[in-house]
């Protein structure tokens, strides 16, 4: 039996480059493979931040207004209609990825590679995939993952991009007993701090620019920081691992010089497109492997049962929250790195 929901909600909308509202959109009747899902918490993404300061995330660009959000966690308000995900009233994260073939090949067991992916809050394609920063979503069943009992909803909204962090760190292999540097320490880069402490890395060295960001990497795990200009002291730290988060390539150029000979670069941060600058001669003669990371897979399940035993430790790296009354006041403060780390929205108030 369906609910009685409101014919609108509120929802955080970019309409173009500096044009972001918070506008009633319309609620759409539920195919029969989609939950009809309140929002509790979003956490605000660069990409998010992309779409509003410039009216693109890289080569995704706005033609039409679209509701922004991936990061986000919530309650089953009703079970799909054919029966299929978490039934009603079930605590739920997100797995945002739509994996669809396209016109290139791509390993089967890595879907996040699938040349027809959609992601929810995305302008890759046209028309867009909306979001879900919106009180009510109706989202497909399969992307829904139940949530423990001792895993809280507002803890939970890091999930997602914890989820890009540990695939990342995945990437690098095991990483246990080995010296590791993350360049950028923003949430992604704090989150792989964390997820690196988990996977038992003996040393960890995290770099940014601000100091607010190494603070957020020193409370989740990291041994030592440093900042972004200091050339040598990052040079000298000859990691076994690199995950290179800051998505600039001054920030690559610090992850390369700051490898050991032999080492691995995982680059998670997404440069702008085009040529980049890099340092590609001491690639190869260090016979450095760098390896790309992109999104993330089935990671999501472990992340979550990470997160409810504990052995996740990431709370620090929430620094702000606000209702969505003020959800522009919200994004105002995430486009400031010096000053926050995740940013979340409270859609139940």
């Amino acid at each position: 039996m369906g609910i009685n929901l409101p014919g609108s909600g509120p929802a955080v909308v970019a309409h173009g480059k500096g044009d972001l509202r918070i506008e009633d959109v319309a609620l759409k009747a539920p195919a029969p493979d989609e939950s009809i899902v309140e929002i509790a918490y979003g956490g605000i993404c660069g990409s998010d931040l992309h779409y509003w300061l410039h009216g693109a995330a890289g080569e995704s660009v706005l033609k039409a207004p679209m509701v922004l959000g991936h990061e986000i966690v919530g309650t089953v308000l009703q079970q799909a209609a054919d029966g299929s995900g978490p039934v009603a009233g079930t605590s739920v994260a997100v797995h945002p990825a739509t994996p669809a073939p396209g016109g290139a090949r791509y390993p089967a067991d890595r879907p996040n590679l699938s040349p027809g992916c959609t992601y929810l809050g995305s302008a890759a394609r046209y028309p867009h995939t909306d979001g879900a920063f919106s009180r009510y979503a109706n989202l497909p069943s399969r992307m829904l993952r139940a949530l423990p009992e001792t895993l809280d909803l507002r803890t939970a909204a890091l999930v997602e991009p914890a989820s890009v962090a540990w695939h990342a760190v995945a990437r690098a292999g095991d990483v246990a007993g080995k010296t590791a540097l993350v360049i950028g320490s923003g949430p992604i880069g704090a989150l792989a701090v964390a997820v690196l402490k988990r996977a038992g890395a003996s040393r960890i060295v995290a770099v940014d620019m601000h100091d607010k960001p190494l603070e957020i990497a020193r409370a989740v795990g990291a041994d030592t920081v440093l900042k972004g200009d200091d050339a040598e002291a990052i040079a000298a730290v000859e990691a076994d691992v690199v995950i290179e988060s800051s998505g600039s390539h001054y920030g690559l150029a610090s992850a390369i010089k700051g490898a050991t000979r032999g080492g691995k670069v995982v680059m998670v941060g997404l440069l702008p497109s085009g040529p980049q600058p890099v340092f590609i001669s001491l690639a190869i003669t260090r016979e450095l492997e760098l390896l790309g990371s992109f999104r993330f897979n089935n990671e999501i399940d472990d992340v979550i049962a990470a997160l409810a035993d504990g052995s996740l430790f990431v709370d620090p790296v929430i620094t702000h929250e606000y209702d969505l009354a003020h959800g522009l006041e919200a994004f105002d403060v995430a486009r400031n790195s010096a000053q926050s780390g995740k940013v979340l929205l409270n859609f139940q108030d």
